[in-house]
């Protein structure tokens, strides 16, 4: 059964621009790195500050591998690095789901 990660960001509002561009540069990487993209959200309307990254991976143990595939590519460590030096994430969270519909 594939577990979905479910990343909440809290973005400064000011710098929408910027999370979309992270967004982006993520969206070519992660499926490089072994997880299915579902994709990156920011706030269109309602909330300024609210924005997800959603992917699915087969099970804990490949995404403890994915995420060490990851941190290795070069432009997922300048990503990081973009986010760092810009700082237009407040906060990050990460849940893991199985899908309970059965569908």
């Amino acid at each position: 059964m594939a577990i979905t990660c479910i990343i909440r960001y809290e973005i400064e509002p000011t710098q929408k621009a910027e999370f979309e561009q992270y967004s982006k540069t993520w969206g070519r990487i992660i499926p490089q790195c072994g997880a299915d993209l579902i994709g990156y959200f920011a706030p269109h309307e309602g909330t300024t500050t609210t924005a997800y990254g959603l992917y699915h991976v087969k099970s804990l143990t490949d995404y403890e591998a994915y995420r060490k595939r990851l941190a290795s590519h070069p432009e997922g460590q300048a990503n990081y690095e973009f986010a760092m030096r810009e700082k237009f994430i407040r906060r990050e969270e990460r849940q893991f789901f199985t899908l309970a519909s059965g569908q």
